[in-house]
């Protein structure tokens, strides 16, 4: 039962992943309706972009936050952290769409963190670490 924490907490990374293929595949489609050709390529690069950083969080969340893996931990931690920061930052606090749209993907990143870093900590602490 102790060694549950990494495998929620990368079954959490997981979800995030697959929210965010979403999430970027919206975005990518949405930019064909821009007008103006530029915009639209660097709005269709941002949504291509969102959609490699969560099958990047979906393959360390399975092979390695899973495992309890410390090199796991500190990648999705990092990656997942940028994402989501930025996102709450630029599209949440000026409120570009509403929080209940919004933050599923922030609470699944927390989450995720909290639970990794528990799975982290016990394995840290325990006899022959």
């Amino acid at each position: 039962m102790k060694d549950m924490a990494p495998k929620i907490g990368g079954t959490l990374y997981v979800l995030w992943g697959l929210l965010h293929i979403l999430a970027g595949y919206r975005v990518y489609a949405s930019a064909s309706a821009i007008a103006d050709p530029g915009v639209a390529a660097r709005i269709a690069q941002g949504g291509w972009n969102l959609g490699l950083i969560a099958i990047f969080a979906i393959l360390v969340g399975l092979k390695l936050n899973w495992n309890n893996d410390r090199l796991g931990y500190w990648l999705n931690l990092g990656v997942v952290s940028a994402a989501d920061i930025g996102f709450i930052i630029l599209v949440l606090v000026p409120g570009y769409i509403p929080l209940k749209v919004g933050l599923p993907g922030p609470i699944l990143w927390l989450l995720a963190a909290l639970f990794s870093t528990i799975g982290l900590k016990q394995k840290a602490s325990a006899p022959g670490a």
